[in-house]
């Protein structure tokens, strides 16, 4: 049985960051929480009045409470929430987060789409303390491909081009969003990488087996 807790301690709890309004049951969140195994969500709160550091914080909470290395999974606002909770809190180089996979950020700098986005801006400009991939898409009504491109640059991101799926949420209609679930595992495996190494550079994030894909920054 220690063993079987060894084992459980080292293995990533997969964090699902939702943004504004929360994500319903048809969002590909929702369907990785139902499907994948140490797969949950991270309970912000405010999901349609959010406040940049209270949302900082209770994720903040989400982490601390897993007792194990966590990989965030946000998508839009949820996306700028990983990178205040960052700055904010300054936490060691893969400790306790070993990944971030951010999917459609939107604008919090120039003219948000939405008023409730501006407080979140402007989008911290530091590079991130973990691997990470921040997901674009060409026809984003919340975003232009190159601003979400230039977040990628401000954090340290690897950037993946996902097409043109709009806001990558449950209105794109992409069930399990099996893209999605490969960079996943690339970042599992980064993060695997990240664990063994001590504070340095951010480990290469490999991409060999996906010929095609964009994941330059």
């Amino acid at each position: 049985m220690a063993h079987a807790s060894d084992r459980a301690a080292r293995t990533p709890l997969i964090l699902t960051v939702p943004g504004l309004g929360n994500s319903g049951p048809t969002h590909w969140q929702s369907i990785w929480e139902r499907e994948l195994e140490d797969c949950a969500r991270a309970e912000l709160g405010s999901w349609e009045k959010p406040n940049r550091n209270g949302w900082a914080n209770q994720l903040n909470l989400a982490i601390r409470r897993a007792g194990r290395p966590v990989i965030l999974v946000a998508h839009s606002l949820g996306c700028h929430a990983v990178a205040w909770w960052a700055a904010l809190e300054r936490p060691a180089y893969g400790e306790p987060v070993i990944g971030a996979l951010l999917v459609a950020p939107p604008e919090v700098d120039v003219a948000p789409t939405d008023s409730r986005l501006k407080p979140f801006g402007p989008a911290p400009r530091g590079p991130l303390p973990f691997p990470s991939i921040v997901v674009g898409s060409h026809d984003d009504p919340y975003i232009r491909m190159h601003r979400a491109r230039r977040l990628a640059q401000f954090w340290g991101s690897r950037f993946a081009d996902a097409g043109a799926v709009g806001h990558i949420n449950a209105a794109s209609g992409l069930g399990a969003w099996p893209f999605g679930q490969f960079l996943l595992r690339t970042l599992q495996r980064a993060g695997t990488d990240a664990q063994r190494a001590e504070a340095g550079p951010v480990p290469h994030i490999p991409v060999d087996d996906a010929p095609g894909i964009d994941l330059s920054i």
